[in-house]
């Protein structure tokens, strides 16, 4: 095979170097297209496009195949807690006990949030959604913490992680708190990280927290499993934003507002209210199954299929298993989460479904542990971005670790041409 790639227009030939990834993805590098050609691509959502060599996540959808840092997806989620696979995604291997132990440690030294944010939170009416909330309480870490972060300094780049790692918790539980009226809580520093994460979220001020080995178990899986997704489009708003050499809570913040969309991390949330419409309209699972079929209806079953796995997302086939566990061990009597049930027991039959792969995915899952969880609708995508945190870390240590060029992207102009200025009385 060639290690150049040919490009031929107007007569004239042009080589490109052609690299190789160490899954054996093949990428054409175009780096010098422009000054050699005069030409650039279009690649509108960048479908085609590799904005940089990352040794964080491999993704191969057409496989159902998720790896972090080479460790399988299933391997992680049955066999590591969240704060060591955020450990692995941002420094590269998994921690000895001793490293866990001391960035533990060093989090719940840093898990302080200064006093006058509440005045911030405290400005946002209870209608607030969350992740506006979330964005802005982030954003606004900035003016605690104002000196920039030396990126050639291992000490000051680790107390940066450890401080966003400590107090991001302690934000998302506050925003939870301030929708739901409950007073703000620091948590516990004698419990672990998702415990503790869990007890800020709902410890009620007149009663003994009381913690739930399956929730926890399940809310930890759920973190690990939004941890990372390889160069989507809320990991590469934080790379692009730190590449302009913006702080880290600040590329952060940029972060959760593109997770914000729809079709981003709010799919999640997207499926609940998905499954409260058909429940108030009778619950009829067919019906809406059927009007998922008609190509001439405009209802869009939300939750299933995936744009990059094209086969089971490896991350559902873990939620499945741990949303049958907290349904069992809760026993709700929930009319939503039969609605779901009911859903997927359609998508995994119909041959319409199966024969176009429309499984349910990693968002339809999620959905219905959160709520199985008492985790409000408009908390979702919090949630993912609560899990997604460490994945984004990782992004911006590796971008400004190999100072990468500021992001810059081309456009092809389609706009008028030039034309002369018409005085405003001339104008008609």
């Amino acid at each position: 095979m060639s290690d150049k790639a040919i490009l031929e227009y107007d007569g004239k030939k042009y080589e490109f170097p052609v690299i190789k990834g160490t899954e054996d993805e093949l990428a054409i590098d175009i780096k010098t297209l422009r000054p050699t050609t005069g030409m650039i691509t279009i690649d509108p959502g960048f479908k085609n496009t590799g904005s940089c060599e990352s040794a964080i996540t491999f993704l191969n959808g057409e496989k159902g195949m998720l790896r972090y840092r080479g460790y399988s997806i299933e391997d992680l989620a049955e066999k590591a807690d969240f704060l060591e696979v955020a450990y692995l995604l941002i420094f590269g291997e998994l921690p000895t006990k001793e490293q866990l132990k001391t960035f533990h440690n060093d989090i719940k030294a840093e898990s302080h949030v200064d006093e006058e944010m509440k005045k911030i939170l405290d400005g946002f009416p209870k209608s607030a959604h969350p992740m506006g909330v979330l964005s802005s309480l982030t954003s606004a870490l900035i003016a605690f913490n104002p000196s920039s972060v030396n990126v050639s300094s291992e000490k000051d780049m680790y107390h940066a992680i450890v401080r966003i790692m400590a107090k991001f918790p302690v934000l998302v539980a506050w925003t939870m708190r301030k929708k739901k009226g409950l007073p703000l809580d620091y948590g516990d520093d004698n419990l672990g990280y998702v415990e503790n994460l869990h007890k800020m979220m709902f410890k009620r001020p007149n009663k003994d927290y009381k913690t739930n080995k399956i929730a926890i178990d399940a809310l930890d899986k759920l973190l690990i499993l939004h941890a990372d997704h390889e160069q989507n489009c809320s990991t590469s708003t934080v790379r692009i934003t730190g590449s302009s050499h913006a702080g880290l809570f600040v590329s952060l913040s940029a972060g959760i507002s593109a997770l914000w969309g729809p079709l981003h991390g709010g799919a999640n949330q997207a499926v609940l209210e998905m499954l409260e419409a058909i429940d108030e309209d009778d619950g009829d699972t067919q019906k809406y199954m059927a009007k998922a079929k008609d190509k001439d209806d405009p209802f869009r079953l939300m939750g299933f299929g995936h744009r990059v796995y094209k086969n089971f997302d490896p991350r559902a086939k873990i939620l499945k298993k741990s949303a049958d566990e907290v349904l069992s061990d809760l026993g709700l009597e929930d009319p939503i989460l039969d609605v779901a049930k009911g859903l997927e027991k359609v998508a995994l039959e119909d041959p319409y479904f199966v024969d176009r792969k429309l499984y349910p995915n990693v968002d339809f899952y999620s959905g219905i542990i959160y709520r199985a969880l008492g985790i409000p609708t408009e908390m979702f995508t919090v949630m993912f971005a609560m899990g997604r945190l460490p994945g984004w870390i990782a992004h911006w240590r590796e971008m400004r670790l190999r100072n990468e060029p500021i992001g810059r992207p081309r456009q092809v102009y389609i706009g008028k041409t030039s034309r002369p200025f018409v005085p405003l009385k001339k104008r008609k």
